[in-house]
């Protein structure tokens, strides 16, 4: 299994994950050409995708999604709540087009299995998304205030997670371009997870059998990468857990592609790549 994240920030996210067979992005908050262009970037035909999955109906989760779906007649796939968050805001899309899935329950895509992994977050019915092919297995879970159990539970022996570490707590709360509202909404259990608060969750999820994790969902204002790369990498090392050994660290861009994760059975060979 293949997986890349496209663009990961409060400016657009989108993450294209393959089978071979099956080809998916896990939202689409570009433009529908910025889209387009970062899959080319990695040689992967736009019409080629068969489908699109929603984790929750902010601007920059969904902003190419009823774009692209038009273009390339892809199948859009959210729970009831966030279609009915975000269907106005996609503009037309086909009734066959229209999936609706509950988050609580398994479903699949092609040859690519579908879990959802439940949120806390300021969303009609947020949720992140583990994908499977066989026993390998990876997962993005951004725009969440608090890791918890539950999350964790269904995370558990992912072999990649696509991890938010959104602020700098201190630099949200110096911001001088954001009202007292705001920054409380970031700083809440709804809001999003702080550089220290995703290193426990990186801890947590090693301990259960996680060894690549890439940081993302990075604010532009307030957090830096190397900030981010920082105080997450401190955590790590402290449990015990060598960097590029035990677990590997790697960074989701704003504006760019990045890495490709190629995602083995862990019943063959438990490699990742």
């Amino acid at each position: 299994m293949l997986f890349c994240p496209l663009f990961s920030g409060s400016s657009g996210n989108a993450v294209y994950v393959s089978s071979g067979k099956t080809r998916i992005l896990i939202d689409c908050g570009k433009s529908g050409i910025q889209v387009q262009e970062a899959l080319g970037a990695i040689g992967v035909d736009p019409a080629s995708l068969q489908a699109i999955l929603i984790t929750h109906e902010h601007h920059d989760h969904i902003h190419g999604a009823g774009i692209l779906s038009r273009r390339y007649h892809l199948p859009i796939y959210a729970t009831a709540l966030t279609w009915a968050a975000m269907e106005k805001k996609l503009g037309a899309i086909e009734p066959e087009n229209r999936r609706v899935f509950d988050a609580g329950s398994d479903f699949s895509v092609g040859d690519l299995g579908v879990e959802p992994v439940p949120l806390y977050h300021d969303a009609a019915d947020p949720c992140g998304f583990r994908i499977w092919q066989g026993s390998a297995s990876a997962a993005v879970v951004t725009d969440l205030g608090t890791f918890s159990r539950e999350t964790a539970s269904v995370l558990s022996g992912a072999q990649v997670v696509l991890m938010e570490s959104n602020h700098d707590p201190d630099m949200v709360r110096m911001n001088p371009h954001y009202t007292q509202t705001l920054k409380n909404r970031i700083l809440s259990r709804k809001g999003h997870l702080s550089n220290s608060e995703c290193a426990e969750a990186l801890v947590t999820l090693a301990s259960q059998g996680t060894t690549q994790f890439i940081l993302g969902h990075l604010s532009r204002e307030n957090n830096l990468p190397e900030l981010a790369m920082r105080v997450n990498e401190a955590r790590l090392e402290l449990e015990g857990l060598r960097l590029g050994v035990d677990v590997s660290l790697d960074m989701a861009w704003r504006d760019h592609v990045g890495n490709v994760y190629e995602i083995r059975d862990i019943r063959a060979d438990h490699a990742v790549s």
